[in-house]
């Protein structure tokens, strides 16, 4: 991913107030309502709200300058622990011995840990360990427990925070491998495979979805109810609704981390003929049409 500085425009020591006004500049140009259709501005926006969400958090900018964590939130897994300690101050006690042909820095110390060539035991941190989990759509928006089986073989509830983005990366501590001669295991991290969804698509923080209504609900209007993350709602199609219509559902999107004010939900109307066009709809529009013809396409003229 991106530097989230480069992404918004401002310097490393730009003060809160200034990554806020950066980012409302970019979201007011690149929002996807603005410019439909066009992929690029879409993944631009995505990159701009995915900046914001970590440099507007004062603990995640602090760990992101310090890399602790990557431009997407995601733990930086250390080194192989025995290079790790090779290269440290306590390897550096054994760089003057003769390894001879065929013994590399990494055999050494591994042997040394395990006691065979120190003659003492050396207490050190177990490695991290991967691992990769599928969560469901609507399970990533709000928030859900997920059972996991380690390496060990144990079973491990892990809790799956609100908001949590396909791609992101979480952190258990102490879950990895054991360390040695008594010392603390390693760290396990998670990365989060979000599921597609059947009918809900995330942009940032808002949800979209592609809503179907007949004809008399789009002429008409009426009271429909709409699928959410958190369950239907009834909403209100105004009169000459068309094919393309959005509604705005506030509030009805991805909770944002730290209880943060929430996206919201956009409903993109789609109005669906009946399967089987009877006789008086036919006689109908027949006779409607005589009188009250109109033009949908003369806008795509290019001569």
């Amino acid at each position: 991913m991106k530097d989230p500085y480069d992404v918004l425009g401002v310097s490393r020591s730009a003060k809160p107030d200034e990554i806020k006004q950066a980012y409302r500049k970019l979201a007011k140009k690149l929002h996807p309502d603005l410019n439909p259709g066009n992929s690029k501005i879409e993944q631009q926006f995505k990159e701009a709200s995915a900046a914001y969400d970590l440099l507007s958090d004062p603990e995640k900018r602090a760990r992101f300058d310090r890399g602790e964590i990557d431009a997407s939130g995601a733990e930086r897994p250390n080194r192989s622990y025995y290079r790790n300690y090779a290269e440290g101050g306590q390897g550096a006690k054994y760089q003057d011995f003769n390894f001879g042909e065929g013994v590399s820095a990494d055999d050494l110390f591994a042997d040394l840990f395990r006691g065979r060539r120190a003659g003492r035991t050396v207490r050190m941190r177990g490695a991290d360990i991967s691992y990769t989990a599928a969560v469901d759509f609507i399970e990533a928006a709000v928030g859900a427990k997920k059972r996991m089986t380690l390496a060990d073989g144990k079973s491990l509830e892990v809790t799956i925070p609100p908001g949590t983005e396909d791609g992101q990366t979480l952190r258990l501590k102490g879950q990895g491998l054991p360390g040695i001669g008594g010392g603390p295991s390693g760290d396990a991290f998670v990365e989060v495979h979000v599921q597609p969804h059947p009918f809900f698509t995330r942009s940032g923080n808002d949800i979209r979805v592609e809503l179907p209504v007949t004809l008399q609900e789009a002429v008409l209007g009426a009271r429909i109810t709409v699928p959410t993350i958190d369950g239907k709602v009834s909403v209100k199609v105004p009169p000459g609704s068309n094919t393309g219509s959005v509604l705005r559902l506030k509030g009805k999107g991805i909770p944002e981390a730290r209880g943060r004010e929430r996206g919201d939900q956009y409903v993109t109307l789609k109005v669906v003929l009946p399967e089987r066009i009877d006789s008086d709809l036919r006689q109908f529009v027949e006779s409607w049409s005589k009188e009250h013809a109109y033009d949908v396409r003369g806008r795509m003229e290019t001569s």
